[in-house]
């Protein structure tokens, strides 16, 4: 166990949670509107993170707290990858329970009562969440999730889906860079393509988290439409990723295919050295 101090430049993202042990605000920004998320996007506030001593705590949990709402996190980037698209964004509205166990030579698992907000349509949906953080001694892997919701299907996309599909399969001269841009806007033709690197970051996400990080999507730097492959749209995107423990912004590479049949299926995921003092983006 460890004592810290962190004195935190946090870019207002989005996140639910926070590495001190304070309670989150009812009204968290996550469930607002995607481009209100980012609305001061590289406009640092200085923060204070209190010190504390680090405390893998087991039984009940604080839906408020640290803990929790970082194990939320990894279930929104999960749901992410299986549900979303350009007009279905997920994120925690809630955590409504939250109890923690280790379990022998197997890791520490989460058991999670909660809520998520589907951004673009303001849509909630309740969740029953299982999370397993392996841990195999010298190593540590990807978080192993089980979750059960409410029927999403309610939420219907194909429309808006396909027709930005076709639009695209004809005219694959896509580019874009700096979404949002310096002053938290996006064009609302690029609005799905902003969504698409949300969700494509979740893969990324969801594969880094342990129960030691917590992570945000800050930008997409820049997207490139590429050849399509057996008929879905093929994607380069660069993305800024915020780490909000260590406050470092990690730069991905992403490749990725989308379809309206198949959704977002990741090719490659490469990380770029750290950008703990990245430039601010140009508007």
């Amino acid at each position: 166990m460890t004592l810290w101090l962190l004195l935190a430049v946090v870019l207002t993202t989005g996140g639910t949670g926070s590495p001190s042990g304070t309670v989150l605000p009812e009204d968290s920004n996550t469930t607002a509107h995607p481009n209100s998320l980012m609305e001061n996007v590289w406009k640092p506030t200085v923060v204070v993170l209190v010190a504390e001593e680090e405390v893998m705590e087991t039984g009940e949990l604080n839906p408020s707290h640290y803990p929790a709402q970082r194990v939320a996190k990894v279930v929104q980037h999960y749901f992410n990858t299986r549900h979303g698209s350009p007009y279905k964004v997920f994120a925690v509205k809630k955590v409504f329970s939250a109890n923690a166990e280790e379990v022998p030579d197997s890791g520490r698992k989460y058991q999670l009562e909660l809520s998520m907000k589907e951004m673009v349509h303001n849509t909630t949906v309740a969740c029953a969440a299982e999370v397993l953080f392996p841990r195999k001694e010298g190593s540590e892997s990807s978080p192993q999730v089980q979750l059960s919701c409410e029927d999403i299907l309610k939420i219907n996309t194909s429309a808006p889906e396909e027709s930005l599909y076709q639009q695209y399969k004809l005219n694959q001269n896509l580019s874009a860079h700096n979404l949002p841009d310096s002053y938290g806007h996006v064009d609302e033709d690029q609005e799905p393509f902003w969504h698409l690197g949300m969700v494509a970051s979740s893969f990324i996400m969801l594969s880094e988290s342990s129960e030691n990080t917590l992570y945000n999507m800050a930008q997409v730097a820049n997207l490139t439409q590429m050849a399509s492959e057996n008929e879905q749209l093929k994607f380069d995107y660069h993305v800024l990723l915020h780490d909000m423990v260590s406050q470092e912004i990690i730069p991905w590479k992403l490749v990725f295919t989308w379809s309206p049949s198949a959704g977002v299926k990741v090719q490659t995921m490469e990380k770029s050295p750290n950008c703990r003092h990245c430039n601010e983006p140009k508007p």
